[in-house]
């Protein structure tokens, strides 16, 4: 899957957590970019992703991700 899949499908997964269909995803979105994005939201949105990519993210990874850049990379590293 490209990089440029993974980010198709998270923005459709961020939409769906968010309830927003504005939402457009860059590498450097973060929390702060999306008002809805709080830190029960975050826990919804990476269970989300881990069910969509069938992954698990390590507790490291979740709580060193700095953007949305950050688990595309995760992503495509694991899903190879």
């Amino acid at each position: 899957m490209s990089r440029e899949e993974i980010k198709e499908k998270l923005t459709e997964i961020f939409r769906d957590v968010f309830d927003d269909e504005e939402i457009e995803l860059s590498d450097s979105t973060t929390a702060n970019d999306i008002e809805a994005w709080d830190s029960l939201e975050h826990i919804s949105l990476i269970a989300a992703v881990e069910k969509a990519f069938k992954m698990r993210f390590t507790m490291r990874e979740v709580s060193g991700m700095k953007n949305v850049g950050e688990m595309i990379d995760i992503i495509g590293q694991r899903i190879k």
